[in-house]
């Protein structure tokens, strides 16, 4: 396995754009820390985003997790010129005819898929933590280190999406239409989820269906933090809003996307097993 991912990492370093797509990434996770600073002092008006609770633990494992979550598009970028390269170079066929096996080919990718989620779960972990010793009101042991399955649902999420991206870079072998074709499955699963609640069940049974779509369910593991703020609370009940949702990961969400990255991973080994190259 090692030898493996050492052949991808050489190929990536070997690629001044997947360079620059990983270090930006990287770049803007730590990025996060300048959300901090965000301060606005205009009169009577003194506002500091860091002393609005975003900070605090266990909270901040939440929020952090949601908001870094939506940079991943900048390796999904990288999983799909990774392997649309190995097309356009025919580095594929050259690792073939070297003696690798299209099984271990398609491990060494999800092996780098693995790599850059666990990477990243830890950067944002190492990132959160000094944040949150820094800014929180709260610095108990057992409340730091609470609601850390936000942290694992980021790496499930992470290693869900980039297999998808892996699948379409396959399937596709130009980066620009496999890319293209992730923001046409968005809008597909939407326009199937309003055909579902239009003409075919209740909204609420359409949403239950919605919830086991591929990039659905991704999105599920992690709901949006924002309401959990005292702020957005306090406004909630001055305008007479209910602002109490469940942000609980529960198990079975974790199963339906560990059950699309298996199905994902499988049938990118069944398409490049059956082409020819």
């Amino acid at each position: 396995m090692v030898r493996l991912l050492q052949i991808e990492f050489i190929k990536l370093w070997n690629n001044r754009a997947s360079k620059i797509l990983i270090t930006s990434y990287f770049l803007l996770l730590t990025s996060i820390a300048l959300i901090a600073a965000i301060k606005f002092d205009i009169g009577p008006v003194k506002f500091h985003l860091a002393d609005q609770g975003i900070f605090n633990f266990p909270y901040i494992w939440h929020f952090n997790t949601f908001v870094t979550a939506i940079f991943k598009l900048f390796l999904a970028i990288v999983i799909v010129s990774m392997m649309a390269n190995e097309y356009s170079n025919k580095t594929i066929k050259q690792n073939l005819i070297d003696g690798l096996s299209k099984k271990e080919f398609i491990l060494s990718k999800f092996l780098t898929v693995i790599s850059f989620s666990l990477i990243s779960t830890v950067f944002v972990f190492v990132v959160s933590l000094i944040l949150g010793l820094v800014y929180s009101d709260y610095n108990e042991f057992s409340i730091i280190f609470s609601d850390l399955e936000f942290l694992l649902a980021f790496f499930v999420k992470l290693v869900g999406f980039f297999s998808f991206c892996l699948f379409l870079g396959i399937f596709v072998k130009r980066s620009a239409f496999a890319l293209g074709f992730l923001i046409l499955w968005v809008i597909l699963e939407q326009l199937i989820f309003g055909l579902l609640g239009w003409k075919i069940m209740s909204w609420p049974n359409a949403k239950l269906v919605k919830d086991f779509f591929p990039l659905e369910s991704m999105m599920n593991l992690i709901k949006e933090p924002f309401t959990r703020l005292s702020a957005v609370q306090n406004i909630g009940e001055q305008i007479g809003e209910n602002m109490k949702f469940d942000y609980q990961v529960y198990w079975y969400e974790f199963f339906i996307v560990i059950f699309w990255t298996a199905l994902f991973i499988y049938l990118s080994y069944a398409l490049l097993k059956k082409r020819d190259l």
